[in-house]
């Protein structure tokens, strides 16, 4: 009885709606509760089956319509593409092709659209690095404004916004939501837990350093713990104290854009980015506009911070990690930890979790928990109180303005369905990738923390606020972050010193900014570049507001080591919390 209530009038004239191959099936939905969700949710049974009832409801005028969206291949997208979209075309008569592409394929697809006006995809998954893009060019949608006019029917009234974590790297200056979460995962430090806890390892790392072995709060320590652990035997012959990669492709860019020089400690203080200089060592002034990445008009791109920061992944490469990986990309590279050989990573992403729990794997143990954990990235020399620490990634839900009232509508049903809170936290078992705070502290990852390797204690703690995307700085992501690899590669490669190398980057950049400044396309929210001086006046002018960027070189760039105990860190977490 309770079921046949749920169906309304609305309900039962759309199951009546003829379409060429898809009708609406309220059955199909509860079917999906039963075998694919149960109790894995932050509702209860009856408010679940609720949702999907408002959810079949606000369907009935878009019943037989075929809807494309798109986003990057990982382990989240491909559930929501393999699992979530059947289901809701199930439910909602609405056709979902739910198509799995590369990250670069996805900013290509998006910009193409936003050139041509031609709708490619009624929906992007793409990542909330592109905030600053989105906003300034005005070719997205205003979320918040959707949703309180053209989208108010088709905006699910349980959505609860406020339990979302990552609102605020989607919001623009201008106050408005401009993407709506999906996934997130941050970039962290990973360390075998096995073998800095054991006593022995222990004691020889004392008496070689002088202090204890831990979690490294600071690159000395990192940089100490990588020489003791390279080429020492660990059982199964040596092993390496530092992982990374540093083949000139693509990926090499992300290594960077997302927030190495952060942990350096480039850029100014400011959560979730610095201002008014970044971590990409952007400039904006006080009206948001980009005025200069290179140190000659107040960026930081190329300073001090910028250059010990691609020194230091140059040293530790060529020093501490297997040879192979200086010819490795992002993806050939991330696998390696896992097997065995790996003590330490500074900049690994929480997105390889799931891959890295699998049975029989040399970094696990026979109960089924991680030999591995996963703590705070260690921070650089330059870097002070109150600067962020790290990169999170946002794939985050973007409808385009030249995608049709009618398609777009459809569309955000589908995105909010792949991020309600009757799948997400089954959503989340699958992919560890969190978007509700609700989802984070469900007493499922409470059982399972364990077997995660610390993951869930991160994401619970305190320290969560420092991990952040690139902010709204950046004018035009797609065109700048294609700089990126190209100026670190050359750095990587030997054919230019990291000096060279950023030199070259900040002036790109500012090649690009001013072509936007030019063209006017930007508006007046555009770059506008400054005056050009020395270092020493861009620094004493920051100073004299309060602000740090760019900093003076450094007479010394060793600080003294500082490690903690993992265990007592995580004990600090739960305290605050």
């Amino acid at each position: 009885m309770k079921r046949q209530l749920l169906f309304s009038t609305a309900a039962l004239l759309a199951l009546s709606v003829s379409s060429p191959a898809w009708s609406q099936s309220m059955d199909a939905g509860l079917k999906f509760l039963d075998e694919e969700i149960g109790d894995l949710s932050t509702l209860s049974r009856a408010e679940q089956e609720a949702e999907l009832q408002w959810f079949m409801e606000a369907a009935a005028p878009y019943v037989g319509m075929d809807i494309k969206v798109v986003s990057e291949t990982i382990t989240t997208h491909e559930y929501e593409s393999k699992v979530l979209a059947p289901a809701f075309t199930a439910l909602t008569g609405i056709k979902v092709t739910h198509d799995l592409i590369g990250e670069g394929d996805v900013v290509e697809k998006l910009q193409t659209q936003m050139q041509s006006g031609e709708n490619i995809y009624d929906a992007y998954v793409n990542d909330s690095d592109l905030i600053g893009t989105h906003w300034r060019y005005q070719q997205a949608r205003s979320l918040t404004g959707w949703m309180a006019d053209e989208g108010a029917d088709v905006t699910n009234p349980k959505l609860n916004l406020d339990d979302f974590i990552g609102l605020e790297f989607t919001t623009a200056p201008d106050g408005e939501l401009y993407q709506l979460p999906d996934q997130q995962f941050a970039n962290l430090y990973w360390f075998r837990y096995d073998w800095f806890s054991d006593p022995e390892v222990q004691a020889d790392f004392k008496e070689e350093y002088g202090y204890d072995l831990g979690v490294p709060v600071n690159w000395s320590a990192y940089e100490d713990i990588a020489e003791f652990f390279t080429g020492r035997d660990m059982g199964d012959g040596p092993v390496y104290g530092h992982m990374d990669y540093g083949k000139k492709d693509p990926s090499l860019g992300w290594r960077f854009t997302d927030a190495w020089l952060s942990m350096a400690g480039n850029g100014d203080k400011g959560i979730p980015n610095g201002l008014p200089v970044d971590e990409w060592g952007i400039k904006v002034d006080e009206n948001s506009r980009p005025v200069g990445s290179c140190v000659a008009r107040g960026g930081d791109t190329n300073g001090p911070a910028s250059v010990y920061a691609i020194a230091k992944y140059l040293e530790w490469l060529n020093n501490y990690a297997p040879p192979e990986a200086q010819g490795m990309t992002f993806s050939e590279s991330g696998p390696v930890p896992a097997q065995g050989g790996v003590a330490q990573q500074i900049f690994w992403y929480t997105a390889f979790t799931a891959d890295m729990v699998k049975e029989g794997l040399p970094v696990m143990n026979e109960d089924g928990t991680p030999k591995w954990r996963m703590a705070p990235s260690p921070h650089g020399v330059y870097w002070k109180d109150g600067m962020k620490l790290g990169y999170q990634d946002v794939g985050s839900w973007t409808i385009l303005k030249s995608t049709p009232v009618d398609r777009a509508q459809a569309a955000w049903l589908y995105a909010q369905f792949v991020t309600s809170l009757t799948v997400d936290v089954k959503k989340s078992h699958v992919g560890l990738t969190f978007v509700r705070e609700s989802t984070i502290q469900h007493d499922s990852f409470t059982e399972r923390a364990d077997k995660l390797g610390g993951l869930i204690e991160f994401y619970r703690s305190p320290a969560r606020v420092q991990w952040s995307p690139t902010g709204t700085n950046v004018p035009d992501y797609p065109k700048l972050a294609q700089l990126w690899w190209q100026a670190i590669g050359d750095a990587s490669s030997g054919a230019k010193t990291p000096q060279e190398a950023m030199d070259s980057l900040c002036a790109e950049q500012e090649s690009v900014m001013a072509r936007l400044e030019r063209a006017g396309v930007q508006g007046d929210i555009g770059p506008m570049l400054a005056e050009e001086h020395d270092l020493a006046y861009w620094n004493a002018d920051a100073v004299s507001k309060g602000n740090l960027a760019p900093q003076l070189k450094l007479d010394n760039e060793d600080e003294e080591p500082i490690t903690v105990d993992y265990d007592e860190l995580v004990k600090s977490w739960a305290d605050a919390n």
